[in-house]
């Protein structure tokens, strides 16, 4: 069985876990986090990196620092993640959905400012596959309304748009480090904040609402209840899982970078021959190799390769079925505007297997099929 996805393993995990025990510091904001937040700011170059539970809760976060209340309305794509709404829902603000690009599967920027009402609050680009949204036009549309940019770039560490790190460019960046994302910690996540006076109330907001984190810097004599909060901290144990990737994280981006563009190579004559499309990447951007799809012709076709693939012992697999079709999407969201692209799009598209340490071997096998699935249909062009 070739998997779709195996979590990364470095190899020093074990060895990080274990110190982690033995110093008897296994909860929240131990040496291990400390480690990662200072690897997060360095290498993004954002004022304040605060390791979370995971990227929703770090979405949720943003939305608390942001005041979200109840009759606000946030602009994001239909094709993403539920937690990308849930944040925003849970606050009581509607989501106000608009379509995507076929190019990228991004928010279509140039849709954003006609959802625009007097009671949106943010615009939450998300930047699928780790390819990143059009924000230079994204953050003009928010400084010309006066709104928040919310980035959720649970995909998106080591990506860059014009240089600059995703995550960083907007008010607020989520990152996330669940066991499928290229930098794991099993459940985790981080918030990326961009103004130094929001740092504070973050931190009370991540420690339950309590200025906790001013009394063990020395900064106070004993710590209490200042705000509302909840714990958004994640085991010192898990963040020793994932400081063992962060040291070689340049190592881990390219092997997956290899894989990328080997697929891309490989597959390419299938592409010029229009049996598939292959993604595209804008020359503003560069991509951390998250993923790899493909496009087929139609939702019989993709839903033929799958069992196809399945039935050769590789795991494919599609992605979000949109949120503005899903039960909680019609009650507590809306589409502005024609779906003429999320719907149409999100059903065409089929992930490759992908991960650090994915072989040559098996990456062959995949390549393989993929051409024999097609190489049977080429009487019917």
């Amino acid at each position: 069985m070739i998997y779709f996805n195996i979590p990364p393993y470095v190899g020093k995990e074990k060895v990080y876990i274990s110190q982690a025990i033995a110093e008897h510091k296994i909860c929240g904001d131990g040496r291990f986090t400390e480690k990662c937040n200072e690897w997060l700011e360095k290498t993004t170059k954002t004022k304040k990196a605060l390791l979370t539970t995971s990227c929703t809760h770090a979405t949720e976060m943003a939305a608390l620092l942001i005041n979200i209340k109840p009759g606000d309305e946030v602009i994001m794509p239909a094709y993403t993640f539920v937690s990308t709404a849930d944040a925003f829902v849970l606050r009581g603000a509607r989501a106000v959905f608009v379509d995507i690009r076929p190019d990228t599967m991004n928010i279509d920027e140039k849709l954003i400012e006609a959802a625009i009402t007097e009671r949106t609050k943010a615009i939450v680009p998300v930047h699928y596959a780790g390819v990143s949204c059009e924000m230079d036009t994204i953050m003009s549309i928010a400084r010309k309304h006066n709104l928040y940019v919310v980035e959720d770039a649970a995909q998106g560490i080591m990506s860059t748009y014009k240089d600059k790190m995703l995550g960083t460019i907007g008010d607020y960046g989520c990152y996330s480090f669940h066991e499928t994302k290229n930098y794991s910690m099993g459940e985790g996540g981080a918030l990326l904040i961009q103004d130094e006076k929001n740092i504070e109330l973050a931190e009370i907001i991540r420690e339950k609402g309590t200025n906790r984190s001013k009394f063990f810097r020395g900064q106070i004599d004993k710590y209490t209840w200042v705000e509302a909060g909840s714990s958004y901290l994640p085991s010192d144990m898990n963040a020793a899982y994932l400081w063992a990737q962060l040291e070689v994280a340049e190592e881990i981006n390219k092997n997956r970078l290899a894989s990328w563009n080997r697929y891309y190579a490989e597959l390419s004559e299938l592409k010029e021959d229009e049996f598939i499309e292959l993604p595209i990447i804008p020359d503003e951007c560069k991509h951390n190799a998250h993923m790899f799809y493909i496009k087929t012709k139609d939702l019989d076709e993709r839903t033929r390769f799958i069992s196809f693939f399945k039935e050769h012992g590789i795991m494919t697999v599609f992605h979000y079925i949109p949120l503005h079709n899903a039960p909680a999407g019609r009650k507590y969201g809306v589409f502005y505007g024609e779906d003429k692209y999320t719907t149409s799009e999100s059903e065409r598209l089929v992930r490759l297997p992908l991960y650090y340490g994915l072989t040559e071997a098996d990456q062959s096998k995949v390549i393989a099929a993929v051409k024999q699935f097609y190489g049977k249909n080429y009487r019917h062009k």
